[in-house]
């Protein structure tokens, strides 16, 4: 359960979009890096009281460090320009019934100027849509769509397996000329678009941001048990069946890795297998990057070969890949290894863009898998 702090903050550090790092005194005499957020908690100081919940942080858990600010008691922030029982200003209530669920704008509810646009969407007209597991595939991803379609209009879904603050995340802040624009669906918020379900998210990539590709992966901080089901990333089954019931292209990124050091994760992981050999009813087309050490390809293909008669299988060209990955705006970083400690993961979520923006080129789009 929550485990709570009180304290003083002492210094402002960095600042990204949607989020503030800071130091806090502890009433005990103690410190502890935080995080705030200033769309839900207001903007601190220094010398202001906060409350926080310092739970994931004492255990060692969750992604960044910190504990995070639940309130500047002394110093609320002031009411929305419009008054909360207003409709107007939109009444989606995410992360509900926890005490800070904000209440937001949805695209597609009936305040939104793009209501009457997703009412009558029904179809993403063969979009193609680049699911991944973990949100570290994303600039990887983005990567190798642009690597060959610097043009290329992106859009990326946050689903809400991880972080469900899109400002969590320094990635995403780093990113934000490389998309179009990110909405956040289900439980997750602060994107620039807020979308109740997946569906409705895809909906609103293709006909209000007009994305040539989308990109569904969950927010940093993913939940993991060291189980075949009890992972958060296993959702990305459900975005593929999401994308075809919709009428997109889905593809799929592959978690492929040689550095991982639990077996369960070297070759193709036991995530990917169970995410698209399990939960995707749909057909998808997973996308290997040619130019793997022989070792890790030959354990791929072993790894993939009884999903065969269920996706589409297929070998994307990963020169050139390399160049586009060092040129990343953002750190690439998964489980704390980078693009030289593990290559061929990072090579894989390019070679799943790459393959997206070479359908578009060729105008295969509506040919769905």
């Amino acid at each position: 359960m929550v485990r709570w702090r009180a304290g003083t903050v002492t210094t402002l550090r960095r600042q990204w979009t949607g989020a503030i790092e800071l130091d806090v005194a502890l009433t005990d005499g103690g410190t502890m890096r935080a995080l705030a957020y200033p769309a839900l908690v207001g903007v601190p100081e220094p010398g202001d009281r906060v409350l926080l919940n310092a739970g994931a942080l004492l255990m060692g858990l969750g992604t960044g460090g910190y504990a995070l600010v639940v309130a500047l008691p002394d110093r609320l922030p002031a009411d929305p320009p419009q008054a909360l029982d207003s409709r107007d200003a939109g009444h989606l209530v995410k992360a509900r019934y926890t005490p800070l669920q904000p209440i937001l704008l949805g695209v597609d509810e009936p305040a939104s100027p793009h209501h009457d646009t997703l009412a009558a969407a029904e179809d993403l007209a063969g979009l193609p849509v680049i699911t991944a597991d973990l949100h570290s595939a994303l600039p990887a991803i983005l990567a190798g769509i642009h690597a060959d379609a610097a043009q290329l209009r992106v859009a990326y879904l946050l689903t809400d397996g991880g972080a469900l603050p899109a400002w969590f995340s320094r990635t995403l802040a780093g990113l934000r000329d490389e998309l179009v624009g990110t909405i956040s669906v289900g439980q997750a918020f602060g994107g620039d678009l807020e979308a109740s379900t997946l569906h409705s998210g895809l909906l609103a990539a293709r006909h209000v941001l007009h994305a040539d590709v989308a990109v569904v992966a969950q927010g940093p901080g993913n939940l993991g048990t060291g189980t075949r089901w009890g992972f958060s990333g296993v959702a990305v089954g459900e975005a593929v069946n999401a994308v075809a019931a919709l009428g997109g292209r889905p593809i799929g990124s592959l978690r492929i890795s040689a550095a991982d050091p639990r077996p369960r994760h070297r070759g193709v992981s036991h995530h990917s297998i169970t995410a698209y050999g399990r939960v995707a009813l749909a057909r998808a087309e997973l996308v290997v990057p040619d130019g793997l050490d022989p070792a890790l390809a030959a354990e791929v293909d072993a790894a993939l070969a009884p999903l065969t008669g269920r996706h589409a299988v297929l070998r994307v060209p990963s020169a050139g890949l390399d160049a586009a990955l060092r040129r990343s705006p953002v750190p690439l970083s998964t489980m704390g290894r980078g693009l030289d400690a593990d290559h061929a993961y990072f090579l894989a979520a390019a070679a799943a863009g790459r393959h997206a923006a070479r359908l578009l080129a060729a105008g295969t789009t509506g040919d769905k898998c």
